[in-house]
């Protein structure tokens, strides 16, 4: 087994459990209403009285065998762990730590709720897995009909929201709202961590030694593009980099050595891929 599978494995198992903790020490103590298979449980729990833990395990081994079917053999396999585990863990700690209200405040525990199963999932997903159950379904609807997967996803848990709308107040659906943003806004957050550059676009008539100064001193690749300005007509090219944030400082410093009339448009990009990013850096001796 290799590292990389060993860190996955480990990965998941990290954002399930920090799923599961959110479930007990805020979601279902301070009686909020939220989406996915966990608030399909929580209305079933209300209505049937059925345990959560049981209803969760049927729902995620019902929706593997939909992954399976439907999205093939990699995606299940990579759902598997999820789908025992989650059950697992969160069974685990209810026979130990219990239900524990760790706050009153339901706006309190409807945002560090958010924050942790946003997070959880966050984590789970960057392991190149799935949390199952209502997953799936999106990924399913994606694939058949080409809706996107946050729509349907969004949809759902609206869906899931009004229907314990019938044995909750209309206060609880706001906080259930609350805790929806709150873990999407967190998810996203989650999966550009160490991902996140920033893209700089120079315009120098110096952009010869700029250009070689960001190549030799900051050891970053550069692309020229072709370029004429618009007053002046002026034919030379942008330089355009993409750096590390902690890296802007010195190459704004450097640009601005060279040319202190340098025209400078710096930019965030969410994820950058290739050689310096995502793949070590060759070296080319001549």
């Amino acid at each position: 087994m290799s590292s990389k599978m060993v860190k996955n494995i480990i990965g998941v198992l990290l954002g399930n459990t920090i799923y599961a903790l959110a479930v007990l020490l805020f979601i279902v103590p301070n009686g909020l209403i939220t989406g996915g298979s966990t608030g399909l449980a929580i209305a079933a729990n209300h209505v049937f009285h059925i345990p959560i833990t049981a209803f969760v395990s049927i729902f995620n081994i019902g929706m593997f065998v939909v992954g399976f079917i439907f999205l093939g053999k990699a995606f299940a396999l990579s759902t598997l762990i999820s789908t025992f585990y989650f059950p697992f863990i969160l069974s685990v700690f209810e026979n130990t730590i219990g239900y524990t209200q760790l706050t009153t405040d339901p706006l309190l525990a409807a945002i560090l709720g958010g924050v942790l199963i946003g997070s959880a999932i966050g984590i789970v997903i960057k392991c190149n897995a799935s949390t199952g159950g209502m997953d799936i379904p999106p990924l399913v609807i994606n694939k058949k009909i080409g809706l996107p997967v946050s729509a349907s996803m969004y949809a759902f848990d609206f869906l899931i929201l009004l229907m314990q709308v019938f044995y909750t107040d209309r206060e609880m659906v706001l906080y259930g709202i609350v805790l929806v943003a709150t873990y999407t806004i967190i998810l996203d957050k989650v999966l550009v961590v160490g991902k996140a550059q920033t893209e700089v676009m120079i315009v120098s008539a110096k952009y010869v030694e700029i250009n070689n100064a960001i190549i030799q001193e900051l050891d970053r690749g550069t692309t020229m593009l072709k370029s004429i300005s618009g007053y002046m007509k002026n034919e030379y090219p942008v330089i355009m980099s993409v750096v590390s944030n902690r890296e802007l400082p010195k190459l704004n410093e450097l640009v601005l050595s060279i040319d202190e009339h340098a025209f400078m448009v710096v930019s965030k990009v969410n994820e950058v891929r290739g050689r310096g990013f995502t793949f070590k850096k060759e070296y080319i001796q001549s």
